[in-house]
């Protein structure tokens, strides 16, 4: 069996989140991922915190693993030209510059594909690129605010609510992998690589899905239900006699196995909660009848009786006791490897699972400049003398000292 992308290498020009979400995905499939960092600062992110563990940032350790640290100043000619002779030898290149930024160190697609007419070049952006906009800057909590996600998040009438983590960069982290593995699919055909422009804008408002269907077909407002559905009742949280319950009934057979369980066989047969359509016009009159027959039953037996009956159920968790479940410890989806700074770095095991391309043990996630020194020896055939010269000018930094001197 072979990983998937191994020999693959991508060049990482990223910062924060939606751009290192992918390349570290790329580099779980196996591919070869140098990040460019500024010296002495590094990434965002790695500034982020609390929390931290033994002074590194949790939200920098959590989008990096499987990743070498390369420590070049963009800023000065001579890293420049060292990017340039990487993205020379690179199959892939991810970054998240302002085209303005780009176009000033000439390392745009249009210049980098004359010396490498077979680089994927993806560019991940708030707004993308092309237009008047392209060089406003992007941020997950904005993109949430003005793609109407924040409209249709939270209590009906609380305050509109973001999702709890980063989720539209984390999409186009996503959405940028999609694309650069069918363009590495193409490049086999072609021979020729492509420029990818990713945007969050464009992410966000395609993950509104069914409610964005709603709105272009009918023209109406959508609205906040909370934990509700908006078009399946009952399909939300309730409160049973020592925890809560999480109830997705998902049509009319469901609701009639669900009635049963709960010992109220007549609200089935009631023609108004007959079909889901009702259900859902009439859910001011269910819920309070539901949450009656609940809220004296135990969590644990209940979800036990719903599962038998085939009704989809599930019990509240916090974020502990989801990696301490059963699930969690059936899919082992903690994966942990020895550090020297961490004793332990623990991570969540990538979510694709093939079975003829298996993952390596995750790395962790490099220090700033770690793998400097040993990536341009080995990339680029600098001599030991040529990288302490460029250190000693600021282009580069190194740390630790390795495979050289």
């Amino acid at each position: 069996m072979s990983i998937a992308l191994k020999g693959i290498k991508v060049l990482d020009l990223s910062r924060v989140l939606a751009g290192p979400w992918a390349t570290m995905t790329l580099g779980d499939l196996g591919a070869d991922v140098l990040k460019v960092e500024q010296p002495g600062s590094g990434d965002d992110t790695r500034t982020w915190m609390p929390p931290s563990v033994e002074g590194i940032s949790t939200y920098y350790l959590g989008a990096n693993r499987n990743k070498k640290s390369v420590a070049i100043d963009i800023a000065k000619r001579e890293g420049r030209e060292l990017i340039i002779e990487l993205a020379k030898r690179c199959d892939i290149l991810v970054e998240n510059f302002r085209p303005a930024s780009l176009k000033k160190f000439k390392l745009t697609y249009e210049d980098l594909k004359e010396i490498n007419p077979r680089l994927i070049f993806c560019s991940i952006s708030g707004y993308g690129r092309g237009h008047e906009l392209e060089d406003r800057p992007g941020y997950d909590f904005i993109i949430q605010a003005e793609s109407g996600f924040m409209s249709i998040t939270g209590a009906a009438e609380g305050e509109p609510m973001r999702l709890g983590v980063a989720f539209v960069d984390l999409i186009s982290g996503m959405n940028a992998v999609q694309a650069i593995l069918a363009a590495l699919f193409m490049r086999e055909r072609t021979g020729v690589g492509q420029w990818i422009d990713i945007s969050l804008t464009d992410s966000a408002m395609f993950m509104l899905a069914n409610v964005a269907s709603g709105h272009l077909n009918t023209q109406r407002e959508a609205q906040r239900y909370g934990n509700a559905h908006p078009s399946i009742v009952p399909y939300q949280l309730f409160d049973c006699a020592d925890g809560r319950i999480a109830l997705a009934v998902g049509n009319d057979e469901q609701f009639r196995r669900f009635c049963k369980v709960i010992g109220n066989d007549a609200l089935a047969a009631d023609a108004r909660f007959a079909t889901n359509r009702g259900r859902t016009e009439l859910r001011d009159q269910l819920l309070p009848i539901i949450a009656d027959c609940l809220h004296h039953r135990t969590l644990q037996e209940l979800i036990t009786e719903l599962r038998l009956a085939g009704v989809p159920a599930g019990e509240l968790r916090t974020v502990s006791q989801a990696f301490s479940s059963a699930v969690s410890a059936l899919r082992e989806t903690v994966v942990s490897v020895p550090s020297e700074k961490l004793g332990t770095f623990r991570s969540v095991r990538n979510p694709l699972r093939m079975s003829e391309s298996p993952f390596s043990a995750p790395t962790v996630p490099p220090d700033v400049g770690e793998n400097t020194r040993d990536v341009l020896m080995a990339e680029l055939d600098l001599s030991s003398e040529r990288i302490d010269q460029l250190q000693s000018i600021g282009a580069i930094a190194c740390w630790p000292i390795s495979g050289g001197k």
